[in-house]
């Protein structure tokens, strides 16, 4: 992955995609920052405020810049958008 990008990812534990996600990401030792919000219900909000929905697993891409991080890309679900994910997650 690039590393001017960043990836947080937020999950629920008793999503199956969420848990798929985790275990690509893992495999491939892909880094990302891990938001829990079965944990947090509080990033309920941010990850609503990303996607404009409440539905895991959201994918959020950060580009980093000298003003700070701003969102580049967003995806709600890792199967219908494995191919999308992987292409920004190895820089295509």
């Amino acid at each position: 992955m690039d590393n001017k990008v960043e990836l947080v990812l937020y999950t629920r534990p008793t999503c199956s995609d969420c848990q798929d996600a985790k275990t690509y990401l893992a495999e491939e030792n892909i880094a990302y920052e891990h938001k829990d919000v079965g944990a947090n219900p509080a990033l309920e909000e941010d990850m609503k405020k990303i996607s404009g929905a409440k539905i895991v697993p959201v994918f959020a891409f950060y580009k980093k810049g000298l003003f700070g991080k701003k969102l580049t890309h967003n995806f709600i679900g890792f199967e219908r958008n494995k191919d999308e994910i992987l292409n920004l997650l190895h820089g295509k």
